[in-house]
């Protein structure tokens, strides 16, 4: 069983991911996340999406408060399409009115059953029992193809009688197969289905008034199969006409108008002869995807190449007894066995899925940000896909986009995996030579462009290239609409291409809850506000106040409950910065500057009988309760003094920003080497981050604190910042008298390189050091910094370049607020009924 829980404002919640029935019909590129029902009181809500274009659909949730249910939705509509129906919703406290919501979701890949189930403790174990068991629904339609497959021994006799029972036993009162109560928009899958259970019977001259019914459910619902609107899957326009030709070939009496079905058949023709021509691999594979439809057209044994080890055709149970149908295989016929020892007297879509579904279970899991309650079942999964990818396991090789969701994941959680798995689509001509490619799937191409990114070495030119065509599919793709479905689809898309992963906050990415970015919703927010308002900060006019967007940035990185201490150590010294960062870039004097580098270094309590200025005595005494606060709390989780690294932050920090005022001072222009040397310190990084990691949870020993692992890890995370602000802050400070990294190389090359070209000598710089940040923070081996603290270097990487992805975010406000709604401040868009 699949299963996600949430955490909403420490209220734990679950989500269940049922597949009903399968939606192959036609073949999407079938993966599926499948869960029986669980609930009495809970009626279907069905998602897709996958190769097939997902539809909107409604979400009935029985709300207590309206905003807690927002969040919650706009977290979760980041995972996956809605397609059908209702859930009905338990929660902790008094029901009020019943509220119809439209859910969009775009990331699973199935169709699927969602249920909202209040969590308890006993529940949550038995989540972690279910992430490591899953089970399959049942198709009917693929039950069905078994079930038509006969007896080698006896060729008028079925060879699985018990998946023609089953069939007998699961058609629904209207007459149909498949999915119960389906969106109006998967008409043409219910049709497949039921053809197909219709043929079954009909062959083996079996429940002849099931197969009326079934005739009249197909007869009263036949006209709307031309409405385009209509979802249809992936071959339909094959698969059913050669259903209906073969109805007619075995003397089944259909209520269709003998005119329609030549228009059919006619339109099936066409779409074969029109590229017949087409040899490539990607067609071929195609033909042989669909092949249930297109009976003795094909040559058999040339689509028996596509078969895999395990003897099926593409994990298929419905195109492998097509197959058998045809010609006889030992090992086609033991893959079928073999599902029906498993699952009974019926079939799922698609099989094997294990590892794809764990796969899309761990990344909905990590994207909702509740992967910390799950921490040793995801490593015991991993564990084992990681087993299966030494081995070259062929659920993993045999599709691209498990490929590329097995790399990232594994990757992203300090597996040594190779991207040498990429060669042979690093080029998108190969691509276009698949099964994938022939169909232009969009949702491959997504994962593969995002496994594009996880670059940790400048030797892996596989990835540069893997990227650089994935990245102008996808572009193209949005310009063309390519059946993306509906616009939550081309949102997923278009969010990809603009946030990259490096330049992308896992709270945003999680989208929990909207208004926790809200300043008034914030009780942490109002305490860092009143913490300003009591050591006077908000009297310094000078000063930038950026409280909101100092919180924000440290509510975007560390987000779980258990680290509200880092979070404020994070939010309070990020205040501090800015204000400093004015304070020596124009707001004291050379006078008020040196006096307060002085205090710094005596750092005791006579500070107060000191004769200095009151900005001066305003922001030390800030930075003098707030350091010796933090260190009291940070000494007693480490056991160790650490108040006195933390003052050896901050004054390292002021003396590069005195060095750099000196600079402007004296109209001193220095190396290239001397600014970045001194720039990455000032960039004001080590205040921010390091204070926080004692706060993160494992013990740091001095030892690894002077380590050379943890100054490397502070020295590129600082870099990249360092460049990025200056290519988007050259004009502001070049105005200002300022010199920066942008500045120092057009003056050094004398004129001869232009702002652009440093510019982009400078992106590439960029790019060299998040690399080796990213390759630092993944390794294990020889590794002395824990990783939860690595992390924290990376998470402040992706905050950089999301304020600095287009303009200086942090000094442009309108800029960073237009970013930060487009992610999570938009409201869903909500139908009331």
């Amino acid at each position: 069983m699949a299963v996600i829980l949430m955490d909403l404002r420490e209220t734990p919640f679950i989500f269940i991911f049922r597949c009903s029935d399968a939606a192959r019909r036609g073949k999407e590129i079938g993966r599926h996340i499948c869960v029986r029902r669980t609930s009495p009181y809970h009626s279907a809500l069905t998602f897709f999406s996958c190769a097939l274009p997902p539809r909107p659909a409604l979400l009935r949730l029985r709300a207590t408060r309206e905003v807690r249910f927002r969040s919650l939705l706009c977290t979760f509509a980041s995972v996956a399409q809605c397609l059908s129906d209702s859930v009905l919703c338990k929660v902790p406290f008094q029901a009020v009115e019943i509220e119809i919501l439209k859910c969009l979701v775009c990331q699973l890949h199935n169709l699927s059953e969602v249920l909202l189930l209040e969590c308890s403790n006993g529940s949550m174990e038995r989540i972690r029992e279910h992430l490591q068991k899953i089970e399959l629904s049942a198709s009917s339609y693929d039950t069905a193809w078994v079930a038509m497959v006969p007896s080698p021994m006896s060729p008028r006799r079925p060879c699985f009688p018990q998946c023609l029972n089953w069939i007998l036993d699961n058609q629904h009162p209207d007459g149909s197969w498949g999915l119960h109560h389906f969106h109006p928009s998967l008409i043409n899958d219910g049709l497949s289905s039921t053809l197909a259970c219709i043929l079954a019977l009909e062959r083996w001259k079996s429940g002849q008034e099931h197969v009326r019914r079934g005739l009249s459910f197909i007869e009263s619902n036949f006209s709307r199969i031309v409405d385009e609107q209509l979802h249809s899957p992936i071959g339909f326009d094959i698969i059913f006409p050669g259903m209906l030709e073969y109805a007619l070939n075995i003397g089944l009496e259909i209520p269709i108008d003998q005119s329609d079905i030549n228009n059919m058949l006619c339109k099936r023709d066409a779409e074969l002869q029109r590229e017949q021509g087409n040899n490539c691999e990607g067609r071929k594979a195609y033909l042989a995807y669909v092949a249930e439809g297109l009976g003795d057209i094909l040559d058999w044994r040339e689509i028996m190449k596509y078969q895999r080890e395990n003897g099926s055709l593409f994990n298929s149970p419905s195109t492998t007894a097509a197959a058998l149908m045809h010609i006889y295989d030992a090992k086609a016929l033991e893959y079928l066995r073999s599902l029906l020892s498993r699952f009974g007297c019926s079939v799922p879509t698609s099989y094997p899925v294990d590892v794809h579904i764990h796969l899309c279970m761990i990344d909905n899991i990590e994207r909702l940000g509740v992967a910390r309650h799950f921490s040793c079942e995801i490593k015991s999964i991993l564990d084992r896909i990681y087993r299966c990818w030494l081995l070259n396991n062929e659920e993993i090789s045999s599709d691209m986009a498990t490929s590329a969701m097995a790399f990232r994941l594994l990757r992203m959680n300090g597996y040594d995996v190779s991207s040498d798995c990429f060669t042979q689509f690093s080029e998108v001509n190969s691509f276009y030579n698949s099964l994938q490619g022939y169909l232009k799937d969009v949702s491959t191409v997504l994962e593969l462009y995002k496994a594009s990114q996880i670059k940790i070495s400048q030797n892996e030119q596989v990835l540069d290239k893997l990227g650089s065509w994935s990245r102008d599919f996808l572009k193209q793709a949005l310009i063309c609409n390519q059946k993306l479905g509906p616009q939550v689809a081309l949102q997923e898309v278009d969010y990809a291409l603009n946030f990259p992963f490096y330049a992308n906050l896992d709270r945003l990415e999680h989208k929990r809850n909207i208004e926790n970015f809200s300043a008034e919703k914030f009780h942490v927010l109002k305490t860092s506000y009143h913490w300003v308002k009591e050591n006077k900060l908000d009297q310094l006019e000078f000063a930038r106040q950026k409280q909101a967007y100092c919180y924000f940035s440290a509510a975007a990185t560390l987000f779980s409950p258990e680290m509200s201490e880092a979070r404020m150590s994070w939010a309070k010294n990020s205040i501090l910065t800015t204000v400093v960062d004015d304070f020596f870039d124009f707001g004291g004097s050379r006078e008020e500057l040196e006096s307060i580098i002085s205090l710094v270094e005596k750092w005791d309590g006579t500070w107060k009988e000191e004769s200095c200025s009151e900005q001066v005595k305003i922001i030390f005494s800030a930075l003098f309760n707030t350091i010796n606060e933090l260190g009291i709390r940070a000494s007693a989780l480490q056991q160790r003094s650490i108040t006195h690294h933390l003052v050896e932050i901050w004054l390292s920090l002021m003396k590069s920003m005195m060095k750099e005022a000196e600079w402007t001072l004296n109209k001193e222009v220095p190396s290239l080497d001397e600014y970045m040397l001194n720039g990455y310190v000032s960039f004001a990084l080590g205040p921010i981050i390091l204070p926080a990691l004692y706060f993160v949870g494992p013990q740091l020993p001095e030892y690894v604190v002077n380590h050379p692992e943890y100054q490397t890890l502070l020295k590129l995370v600082s870099t990249c910042g360092r460049l990025l602000n200056d290519i988007q802050g050259f004009q502001r400070e070049g105005k200002e008298g300022k010199l920066n990294s942008v500045s120092l190389r057009i003056l050094h090359s004398h004129g001869s390189t232009s702002e652009e070209e440093v510019k982009k000598e400078m992106q590439t710089a960029i790019a060299g050091s998040r690399t080796e940040l990213l390759r630092l923070v993944l390794q294990q081996d020889g590794s002395v910094v824990p990783r939860p603290c690595k992390d924290l270097f990376w998470k402040m990487c992706r905050i950089l370049h999301v304020f600095y992805m287009k303009t200086d975010g942090f000094t442009s406000p309108k800029e960073m607020l237009g970013a930060v709604n487009s992610v999570i401040h938009e409201p869903l868009k909500v139908s009331q009924i």
